[in-house]
């Protein structure tokens, strides 16, 4: 059984299901999931039914698609409604969010039942800033717990700035000696965060988060930290009803990014367990330093910062008057989750970018059809892909948060005349230096960013291509663009129904070639690009890399001389010593705080990491295997509680800190060497 052929069930549902089985059914309740998971099940309109064995059947209900009771569960067997398969079947679907995304509404209208929703951000695991923790059960100053081993050095905060990272987006790290308490007003700012808020009078004091709100924090904190201590192979049914238990209690405290964060956990776990290929173990760090990093922010925050921490349930688009549209390019979205269409991205004539998209269920077959339906926009009868190279005149226009423009009913748009890639509005595009629009599109992608932040990902180049070069996992398109900063261009789908493979290997095949290129950043140290369009090698057009397809005879003689750029400094296979404190991080989630803490001594690791400059990873990196190692005894030497929450504080931190240095380090790689400028003349 496919659980995707099961309806998604409401966090509250599972867990009060399992919450209400005996200890002895809980036990047996992973066993259950797996085993429900090899029945079939067939679909009668809203209701799917496994059948659990020859003579017993077990029905979901789901009005909406969405099984929002715990009475629409319902078992045939002689233990119903307390037997084990209600919650294993529960546990086996898919978590539904009952909080829509996006409304295509002005802020203080009604919605529009005739918005458009883009899906795939809908199935894709939220974003948020995440700082060390802190409520009841993680204290946001020095804690008072169990204190780290001699062993364990002062981590070296002033020496933060030295790490590319500043103050403002550190996660602090506990420090929980007395001997080693900060005694500087900048050390005790990054320990425990920002000051608090002085006594106001009411009326000028900036909102903070109430106590059921705080309650709700400390709740998800806690889940967040069992995982932690479970890992993938451990975090079993019981352990997500938890988290699920904590997100909608998140959700009905108005703590929706808390909340989505929960859920995106539970959804990765879930993957880890059933082995789905698409799986990632960094997708579950990031999700699990966001929601860990997200509760602790409800405890400190005040005024627009707490609002920003709380999020928005319902994201609504936004009056944005008359626009003038130019159209760039069309790339197509095939999403991991079955879902196909396109998006189709335009500028405005001050600049600034917007997107049309349709994306539904359909996977890539979708995408390929979709490119050719009209937009559902005004009155306009242009193509995305027409869109793409056109112009549109909007009134009324409705934006979203993220730049999504809306198809409500008071939207009127015409076709106008578009603009070339070397004309103006567009020409300005091209004009900003690489490394200003790198460090804007990090903004964007980070993975701790502010869902509501807005900003994009794209880049724009002039590039010349040096040919294809080979690296692990395969090969990628090398071009200079401005600077003579070396740039990586790879393939941003390799589906063979695509072209963008195709297309790129034919680029690779013609250096020497220049070309007007529109790329997505790909965080790395070095500079690095999915492809989705480029101008016309013939200099007529543009090419939708996803969809044209270029031909030999598009390509220039490539026989013309090539003089290609040496390898930049960390291009020729070394690494980051930082890998050492990112893998120790990422070993815990499949693992568990156990498995970290049997790794001995670290020493050498710490070391080699001071010696390239990044004293607070060592630190970090000492710390949180100290605290995975630690377990103290009572009187009677009797082991006592691992202290989670303590382990999950430096966690986080470490989690945090390696994201902050990590685009630290990809920012600096677009900054032009004094050797790119010389290979450039």
């Amino acid at each position: 059984m496919n659980a995707d052929r099961l309806p998604a069930v409401a966090p509250e549902v599972t867990a009060t299901l399992v919450e209400n089985l005996s200890p002895r059914l809980r036990k047996r309740l992973d066993a259950a999931v797996t085993k429900l998971g090899a029945r079939t099940t067939r679909r009668d309109g809203d209701t799917v039914t496994i059948e659990v064995d020859d003579e017993t059947e077990l029905r979901l209900h789901a009005p909406g698609g969405v099984v929002a009771t715990t009475d629409a569960i319902t078992c045939g067997c002689l233990l119903a409604p307390a037997c084990v398969h209600r919650a294993a079947a529960a546990c086996a679907a898919p978590a539904a969010d009952l909080a829509p995304e996006l409304v295509d509404q002005p802020t203080t209208g009604v919605p529009d039942p005739d918005s458009v929703t883009d899906l795939a951000s809908a199935s894709a695991p939220a974003s948020a800033s995440a700082t060390a923790p802190t409520s009841a059960t993680a204290p946001a100053s020095v804690p008072d717990q169990t204190p780290v081993p001699d062993r364990t050095p002062v981590l070296d905060r002033t020496s933060v700035p030295d790490d590319r990272t500043s103050a403002s987006d550190r996660t602090p790290v506990p420090d929980r000696t007395s001997e080693t308490a900060p005694t500087s007003a900048t050390d005790r700012a990054l320990v425990t965060g920002p000051a608090p808020t002085p006594d106001l009078d009411s009326a000028s004091s900036p909102e903070v988060a109430s106590p059921d709100q705080r309650a709700a924090a400390d709740a998800l904190w806690s889940a967040g930290a069992a995982v932690l201590e479970a890992g993938v192979d451990g975090a079993g049914a019981v352990t997500q009803s938890a988290l699920l238990r904590a997100a909608h209690t998140a959700r009905l405290r108005q703590l929706p990014r808390a909340a989505g964060a929960a859920l995106s956990v539970v959804t990765l776990l879930r993957a880890a367990r059933a082995g789905d290929p698409s799986y990632r173990t960094a997708d579950l760090v990031t999700a699990l330093a966001e929601l860990l990093g997200t509760a602790h922010r409800v405890g400190t925050s005040s005024g627009a910062e707490l609002a920003a921490v709380r999020g928005r349930a319902r994201r609504p688009y936004s009056p944005d008057g008359s626009l003038r549209l130019y159209g760039l390019f069309t790339e197509p979205v095939v999403t991991d989750s079955g879902h196909g269409g396109v998006r189709t991205w335009v500028a405005g004539s001050d600049g600034r970018l917007f997107t049309v998209g349709d994306v539904a269920p359909g996977g890539v077959g979708r995408a390929l059809g979709v490119a050719d339906r009209a937009v559902r926009l005004g009155d306009s009868a242009l193509t995305h892909r027409e869109l793409g190279r056109a112009g549109l005149a909007v009134a009324g226009a409705t934006v979203s948060p993220d730049g999504r423009l809306g198809a409500g009913k008071g939207v009127k748009a015409v076709t106008a005349r578009g603009a070339a890639w070397t004309e103006p509005p567009l020409a300005a595009l091209w004009e900003t230096p690489p490394s200003e629009q790198a460090a804007r599109a990090l903004r964007s992608t980070s993975r701790y960013a502010d869902p509501d932040g807005g900003g994009s990902d794209l880049l724009f180049l002039d590039v010349e291509l040096l040919g294809a070069v080979r690296e692990s996992g395969g090969s990628c398109l090398l071009a200079r663009c401005a600077g003579g900063v070396p740039v990586r261009l790879t393939v941003a789908d390799d589906d063979p129904a695509l072209a963008h493979r195709d297309n790129v290997a034919l680029l690779a095949a013609a250096p020497g070639t220049r070309l007007r290129v529109i790329g997505r950043l790909v965080p790395a140290p070095h500079p690095r690009l999915t492809l989705l369009a480029c101008s016309h090698p013939t200099g007529e057009g543009t090419i939708d890399l996803g969809f044209d397809r270029l031909r030999r005879a598009d390509l220039p003689d490539p026989t013309a001389p090539v003089h290609p750029a040496p390898p930049r400094p960390g291009e020729t296979g070394a690494h980051s010593p930082l890998y050492l404190l990112e893998r120790r991080v990422e070993q815990t989630v499949p693992a568990g705080r156990a498995a970290l803490g049997m790794l001995g001594d670290v020493t050498a690791e710490t070391r080699r990491i001071r010696r390239a400059g990044l004293p607070t990873a060592a630190g970090l990196l000492t710390a949180l295997c100290a605290s995975a190692a630690r377990r103290d005894r009572d009187l009677f030497g009797r082991l006592l509680p691992a202290d989670t929450d303590g382990f999950a504080t430096y966690w986080l931190a470490a989690a945090r800190y390696t994201a902050a240095v990590a685009e630290s380090l990809c920012s600096a790689a677009w900054e032009p060497t004094q050797e790119d400028v010389r290979q450039a003349l």
